[in-house]
C-alpha cells in the first residue's frame, strides 16, 4: 500500500495540488487505522487548504476534527468540510473512506458562483456540514461521490463531463438542505488565530514551550487563549509532538531517547509515559513493529 504524507506549509497549508488532469479535483480511497494505513502517520494531521472537501465514510469509524470540534463518523456517514478549515482525521480502530477535494470556483459558472457558492464559503457559521443520510438529499450527495470515484477510476468516455453534472448535482443537493448562512466577523477572526496559534506550535513544538507563548502567538491572554482550544494548548503541543515522532521511530537510526529529545521532550521517562496514553503502546514497541513491517505494508 502506498504511503500518503500529508505535507504542509507553516500556516499548515496542505502543498499537495487536488487536481486530475485537466481538472481541478481529487478523489481518492484513504485508509486509517493503528495496524494498515496509506497514510505515513498513521492518521492525516491537522491542515487546511482552499478545495472544499466531502468525506464518505465506507468502512469503520473515524474521528474527524474540524477546527475544534470532533465528529465521530461511521459506516455510510458522510461529511463536508468547508473551504480553509483546519481539519485532521485518525480511527481508533480502523476506516476507509472517500475524499472528494475540489475548488469552490469549478462547481459553477463564475456569475452563478457568487449567488450559489460564494456565500456558502464565506459563512462562519458552517465551519462543516455533517450530510445527513436519513434525508434524501443527504443520500444524493454520498451517492454521487462515489460515482464521481469510479469514474476517475474507469474513465469511460467523457467521464469529465459527467464528474461536472455530478458536482453541480452535488452543489444543488448541498444548498437544498436548508442551512441559515451567518458572517460573523469575530468568528472569522478566532479561526485565523487558532490557525496562527498552531502553525506558530508546529514551527517551534521542539523548543520549550509556555502558555505564554502561545497566547502571544494568538495575540491573546492566557485565559482567552485556554478557551479557543477543546483540550488545554500545552496537552495540544504534548499530543503534537507525540505524533511527529512516530515518523522518526520509522527510523533504525534514531534510538527512543533521541526521538523523545528530537520532538522536544526533556524526559525519556515522560515522552514514554505520554506516547503510552495517547498510542496504548511503547515507543520502542511501535518502532519494532513499524520496522518488521517495513513503512509500506
Amino acid at each position: 500500500m502506498q504511503k500518503i504524507i500529508v505535507s504542509t506549509d507553516e500556516n499548515l497549508r496542505e502543498l499537495t495540488k487536488h487536481h486530475t488532469f485537466v481538472m481541478p479535483i481529487a478523489c481518492y480511497k484513504s485508509v486509517i487505522s493503528n495496524d494498515n494505513s496509506n497514510h505515513i502517520y498513521g492518521y492525516v494531521p491537522l491542515h487546511w487548504h482552499e478545495e472544499i472537501q466531502f468525506v464518505s465514510v465506507l468502512q469503520g469509524e473515524g474521528i474527524f476534527q474540524v477546527n475544534e470540534e470532533y465528529i465521530e463518523l461511521k459506516e455510510g456517514d458522510g461529511l463536508f468540510i468547508n473551504s480553509g478549515r483546519l481539519h485532521m482525521s485518525k480511527s481508533n480502530t480502523s476506516c476507509t473512506f472517500i475524499c472528494l477535494n475540489v475548488s469552490p470556483h469549478y462547481i459553477l459558472s463564475q456569475e452563478l458562483y457568487n449567488i450559489y457558492v460564494k456565500p456558502y464559503i464565506e459563512a462562519t457559521n458552517l465551519p462543516y456540514i455533517l450530510i445527513n443520510t436519513d434525508e434524501l438529499w443527504g443520500k444524493n450527495i454520498l451517492n454521487a461521490i462515489y460515482q464521481i470515484y469510479q469514474y476517475i477510476d474507469q474513465k469511460p468516455q467523457k467521464y469529465e463531463v459527467d464528474i461536472s453534472i455530478k458536482l453541480t448535482f452535488i452543489w444543488r443537493n448541498l444548498i437544498a438542505s436548508g442551512f441559515q448562512l451567518q458572517f460573523i466577523e469575530s468568528e472569522e477572526l478566532k479561526n485565523n488565530r487558532v490557525k496562527g496559534m498552531l502553525s506558530w506550535i508546529h514551527q517551534y513544538y521542539m523548543e520549550k514551550i509556555t502558555l505564554a507563548d502561545i497566547a502571544r502567538a494568538g495575540q491573546l491572554s492566557k485565559s482567552e487563549c485556554c478557551r479557543y482550544f477543546k483540550m488545554s494548548p500545552l496537552n495540544y503541543v504534548i499530543d503534537y509532538r507525540i505524533k511527529k515522532s512516530l515518523y522518526l521511530l520509522q527510523r533504525s537510526d534514531f534510538s527512543v531517547t533521541e526521538v523523545a529529545y528530537q520532538v522536544g521532550f526533556n524526559s525519556t521517562s515522560y515522552y514514554i509515559s505520554k506516547f503510552k496514553e495517547i498510542m496504548r503502546t511503547t515507543p520502542l514497541a511501535y518502532q519494532k513493529k513499524i520496522l518488521n513491517n517495513g513503512p509500506s505494508n
